[in-house]
């Protein structure tokens, strides 16, 4: 425990009800029903139910930094990132992960390291992100894309991939998080 933060006072909120009211195959979104610890009572809390998601820094045995860049709608941008990707139901992590990114990059590996399990947006998500380290990344396989994706893969090599990330080159908050976390675990930040 650590010695700066003493026990929590805090109580969670109490879920009186919720109920699923708009369901998609890309986005769900329930409606809970709560009672905060304070008594009050909120009948409008709206919380997106998605599935976890698995975010890969993999490294090839030349100290290359595999990253893609894909079209993304939310941003309506094209976005330079790491392979990612949702879970499938019931699915592994680890498992997740290792699909994901022979999916997106057709490359595999055999030395894979969970560096930490976060949430994104936990206020509004109920889903957690997992950020994997795979080392020695070979391509075995061609890209297998979802229906909506069309994705390009480069490598890049360690020293400008850091330069992609300290010049605000890459973009997403969770990408530079599972970046860092890479960096530090590999001795190269």
């Amino acid at each position: 425990m650590n010695p700066y933060l003493p026990p929590t006072r805090l109580k969670p909120w109490k879920i009186i009800s919720s109920k699923l009211v708009f369901e998609n195959k890309w986005y769900n979104v329930k409606q809970d029903l709560v009672e905060l610890p304070n008594g009050l009572v909120m009948d409008d809390y709206f919380v997106s139910v998605r599935d976890d998601v698995s975010i890969i820094f993999a490294i090839t045995p030349e100290e290359e930094v595999l990253v893609v860049r894909q079209y993304k709608h939310g941003a309506q941008e094209i976005v330079t990132e790491l392979p990612a990707g949702f879970f499938n139901q019931g699915e592994d992590p680890a498992e997740a992960a290792k699909r994901e990114l022979a999916e997106e990059t057709g490359y595999t590996s055999t030395q894979w390291t969970l560096l930490r399990q976060t949430h994104d947006n936990p206020t509004k998500d109920n889903n957690k992100f997992y950020l994997f380290l795979a080392e020695n990344c070979t391509k075995t396989l061609d890209q297998q894309f979802d229906i909506s994706e069309d994705i390009e893969i480069f490598k890049v090599p360690l020293p400008a991939f850091k330069e992609m990330i300290w010049g605000g080159e890459i973009k997403v908050h969770s990408m530079i998080s599972v970046a860092i976390l890479a960096l530090k675990y590999l001795n190269k930040l």
